[in-house]
């Protein structure tokens, strides 16, 4: 039943603090502090419990682990509306100005806990972020705003827990499954003025936090081809969620926001026994999601909230990551990484893309690894994303032209250890 508390300890130190991530349109750029401090890369790689959410065959416990990470997230989120010399009726023009969003630091915490069955076999539980948006854009006087309703914004937030498991098919190969339980959570506030365009208007805005659950699963497998070369894959299934009913009115085929399958591919490759590359190719397919990839074009012939209504006008996104990682010394390891995508909203959906300016194509990011003893290890990373800006005409009044902007930056820790 939707809305029901989700038990354990999981949800209630997640979700709450899942609001936004580094991103590849929504999605998190990486998993794990390792596989962050390499732009996300390494499906071919074993690194620690978290390598599990990028490939579960990569999921290796040593004996009992248990890890817990936080990241501390900045982005710098804004929008620009241009002034216009004529002004046509009907048409919907945005003050003049330029607006940043409120709510810059954001903590997100992850968790795993593995056990090693037997030679063959790990076992164990991943709770962690798949991607998020978050925008507050204040009012500076009622009913201002940026869509002249008082402040807006949108909050989505999306957790998975994922059961792991992984299986040592011989000596090269690894598959490992990983079913997912998700649960999202979304508000918006100042949509007011889309009523008109929306077959439920008591459910586009400001009712607050609704929650959705759903299912899916992700497969894996990893190989060695010899002592300096491996590949990995792994597929996420798309996952049908719950409508959002309290806004119905706002998100296609009647508030759904289903979660788009991707795919990841890698090979990792030792130049020498200490310096490694990795490299991922990967693919979000956010075509498959009305809500995320109808054209606001389709205003004009579909209510939004309707199979066809407007959505955010979203590509689907191709990324490219290469990571480096050195072996500093048997207690150490040092990390790089750099991404690149084009981000995934062409100029013409603009205007509701205030509310989620996906728009990072670029990302750079180092860390480190260092072990304690046999038992304990600390990760960390830090990345940047350089400012991007994408304009194009207010589709409600073309003679006024709109730009997004979003410039990231964080760091995290965690820590590993036997239990």
């Amino acid at each position: 039943m939707k809305n029901k508390l989700v038990s354990g300890l999981a949800l209630t130190l997640t979700l709450g603090s899942f609001n936004a991530f580094a991103t590849n349109g929504y999605f998190t750029h990486g998993y794990g502090m390792t596989h962050k401090g390499m732009v996300g890369a390494g499906v071919a790689l074993s690194e620690e419990l978290m390598s599990g959410a990028n490939n579960p065959a990569t999921f290796l416990a040593n004996g009992t682990q248990l890890s817990v990470g936080l990241e501390l997230f900045s982005p710098d989120r804004k929008y620009s509306a241009s002034d216009v010399d004529t002004f046509y009726p009907d048409a919907f023009y945005l003050q003049a100005k330029t607006q940043k969003s409120d709510n810059t630091l954001f903590a997100i915490p992850e968790f795993a806990i593995g056990h090693q069955l037997n030679d063959k076999v790990s076992i164990g539980l991943l709770v962690y972020g798949n991607g998020g948006m978050n925008t507050d854009y204040s009012a500076d006087s009622e009913p201002e705003g940026t869509f002249y309703a008082g402040t807006t914004g949108v909050d989505l937030k999306q957790m998975f827990i994922s059961p792991t498991i992984s299986y040592k098919l011989n000596e090269q190969i690894r598959l490992g499954v990983s079913p997912i339980y998700a649960v999202q959570q979304f508000k918006a506030t100042g949509l007011g003025n889309f009523a008109p365009f929306s077959q439920s208007p008591q459910a586009l805005t400001n009712n607050g936090t609704d929650t959705s659950t759903g299912l899916g699963i992700q497969l894996g497998i990893s190989q060695d081809i010899n002592s300096s070369l491996s590949w990995g894959a792994s597929y996420r299934s798309s996952v049908s969620m719950q409508e959002f009913d309290s806004y119905k009115g706002l998100f296609a085929e009647q508030g759904g926001f289903d979660l788009p399958s991707s795919l990841q591919i890698g090979a990792a490759y030792k130049i020498t026994p200490n310096n490694q590359l990795v490299f991922d190719w990967q693919k979000i397919n956010y075509s498959e999601v009305n809500s995320i990839a109808n054209p606001i074009g389709n205003l004009m012939s579909a209510p939004l909230g309707g199979d066809a209504g407007a959505g955010f006008g979203w590509d689907d996104m191709t990324i490219y990551k290469l990571g480096y990682q050195w072996q500093r010394s048997a207690k150490q390891k040092i990390r790089f990484g750099v991404s690149y995508t084009e981000q995934p909203i062409p100029s013409s959906n603009v205007l509701l893309n205030i509310l989620a300016p996906g728009v990072q194509e670029w990302h750079f990011t180092t860390g480190f690894s260092h072990s304690f003893s046999n038992s304990i290890q600390l990760n960390a990373m830090a990345f940047y994303s350089p400012a991007k800006k994408v304009s194009g005409a207010n589709y409600l009044a073309p003679n006024q032209q709109i730009s997004i902007e979003m410039e990231q930056s964080g760091l995290g820790v965690s820590v590993v250890w036997g239990i």
